[in-house]
């Protein structure tokens, strides 16, 4: 299942400047993995020690936040498009 990948504007040094990869994967778990395999260092960026969605990245499948999903277990229908999305804060 293909899954188009967007890609913020801070990790796009990982991608070689690409704002879109495409990666398979059925969950939104794997295609993070996947994204991770053809592009090192994601895995790094994105998941806490314990294997979790770091607290300042958000993932979207469409327009729907996973974490009011189910999480990195929410389905990615082939064809999809997943955008990370990194926090912004600050006043």
């Amino acid at each position: 299942m293909s899954v188009t990948v967007r890609v913020p504007t801070t990790l796009r040094t990982l991608t070689g400047g690409e704002s879109e990869v495409s990666v398979e994967g059925e969950t939104v778990g794997a295609v993070l993995t996947a994204l991770d395999g053809a592009h090192p260092g994601f895995k790094d960026k994105l998941f806490d020690d314990d294997g979790n969605l770091r607290r300042f990245v958000n993932v979207f499948v469409a327009d729907d936040d996973v974490r009011f999903l189910d999480g990195l277990d929410t389905s990615v229908p082939d064809g999809e498009t997943l955008s990370i999305i990194p926090a912004v804060a600050g006043g």
